[in-house]
């Protein structure tokens, strides 16, 4: 989150900054709030030295009489202090809760604009995959080859599931285990990681309060289930301070992801493009501040690496204010080429949380053995979202004959298998 300070120091900004998003929060209660907050601690202060006074002269008092008056006295004025303590915490609270309704500021280097429509394309590497045919969706491929089935996933669990069977289960499973390997090559820290967390967790990696309405959450007990990884990852280290030395830390985690889909209603509705239950391979950084632009580059590259090794075209899209998320100062998005939607997909969202996620979570760590604690800069990004690239995949190597190529990176995940084609239904 933003520091009540930095938000009182800088409010022309956040303003500029929450207009651009389109944002709303309440910054004139949380300016109020921190006077209230700063002035009740000056209060509080100011007893607390008078009853250390008041105590040490009751020490020092001989007299009987004056000593009674004297102990009444520090009475009245722990009555007053236990009282304003109250105050204060409420204050705190009550603060605390308004600025997690506070996005991030922007990186000036964030474009402005009002939606994704104004997202500003980078780079477009590679041409259209020449198909020799008019590509198919890759839901008709997929039932075609008897390797998508939406119409059972429907009657088991409702719209937006699915269920894969055969060479495609088996291609997809393949790809997730590709993914992980490529980013374990490139030094990054496996994990497993929990699929639930608590309400104060997602409040720490900044889910909630904005993302409530998409998140699942337990019946009975005070779990929600992940969206992706980078919840859990940005509560890893809560309340914890690394020693010097740790930073940077690169991560990476393969999780199921599961959201409501409320923002999305009534799009996308057919095939794997947006589903309530669907797996990410997660990229996680945490680093020191200077560093942090040099990290964001380095995961947008990699991002691109894997889908060059895909051999699929692609694009990288800079986020505009209006479309970039409420956690992000600056994003950018990969997005492979699917001919038979005839679209871009988001494989990969990149984001520089700055301090921001590691606030609401505080962490902290040592420039050195004996400096003062810093907040690190927590980064994220998918690595990639697994059904939209399953998607790519399937529309890019289609063949003619209505079988699917195997990408020359995914052979040796499927043991050694080339073409998938129709298996025999169970």
């Amino acid at each position: 989150m933003l520091s009540a300070q930095f938000i009182r120091e800088n409010l022309d900004r956040v303003r500029r900054d929450m207009a651009a998003r389109g944002a709303e929060a309440p910054l004139d209660d949380i300016v109020a709030l921190d006077e209230r907050r700063r002035a009740l601690i000056g209060e509080v202060e100011g007893l607390r030295a008078e009853r250390n006074a008041a105590s040490k002269a009751i020490g020092q008092t001989q007299d009987a009489e004056e000593r009674t008056q004297r102990i009444a006295a520090a009475r009245a004025i722990g009555e007053r202090l236990d009282g304003l303590e109250d105050q204060l915490r409420e204050a705190e609270a009550s603060l605390r809760e308004a600025l997690y309704e506070v996005p991030n500021v922007l990186d000036p280097d964030t474009p402005p604009g009002a939606d994704d429509s104004e997202n500003v394309t980078v780079r477009v590497v590679g041409a259209p995959r020449e198909l020799g045919f008019e590509p198919r969706p890759h839901w008709e491929v997929g039932e075609a080859l008897d390797g998508i089935d939406l119409a059972r996933g429907a009657k088991m669990s409702g719209s937006r599931f699915f269920v894969l069977r055969g060479g495609i289960a088996r291609l997809h499973r393949a790809m997730i285990q590709w993914m992980i390997d490529f980013h374990v090559g490139e030094g990054y820290v496996e994990h497993y990681l929990p699929y639930m967390l608590t309400e104060e967790s997602f409040f720490a990696s900044g889910h909630l309060p904005d993302f409530r309405e998409n998140l699942y959450q337990d019946a009975e007990q005070d779990y929600l289930f992940v969206p992706t990884a980078e919840a859990p990852f940005a509560n890893l280290y809560r309340d914890e301070i690394l020693p010097a030395g740790s930073l940077p830390q690169r991560l990476v985690a393969h999780t199921p992801c599961f959201r409501r889909e409320k923002m999305s209603a009534g799009r996308d509705t057919r095939g794997l493009k947006r589903l309530h239950q669907f797996e990410k391979v997660e990229m996680f950084v945490f680093c020191e501040p200077e560093e942090s632009e040099a990290e964001l580059q380095a995961m947008v590259e990699r991002a691109c690496r894997m889908a060059e090794a895909l051999e699929i075209r692609y694009r990288v899209l800079q986020l505009c204010a209006g479309d970039i998320g409420f956690k992000a100062s600056k994003a950018y998005d990969v997005e492979l080429w699917s001919p038979g939607l005839e679209e871009w997909l988001e494989v990969s969202s990149v984001s520089d949380t700055l301090d921001f996620q590691a606030r609401r979570a505080n962490v902290r760590y040592r420039p050195e053995a004996d400096a003062r604690p810093r907040f690190p800069h927590l980064l994220n990004g998918s690595g990639l979202g697994a059904p939209r690239a399953l998607i790519a995949i399937i529309e890019n190597y289609q063949q003619a004959d209505g079988s699917i190529a195997v990408p020359d990176v995914l052979q040796p995940y499927m043991g050694g298998m080339t073409r998938i084609e129709a298996e025999a239904s169970g």
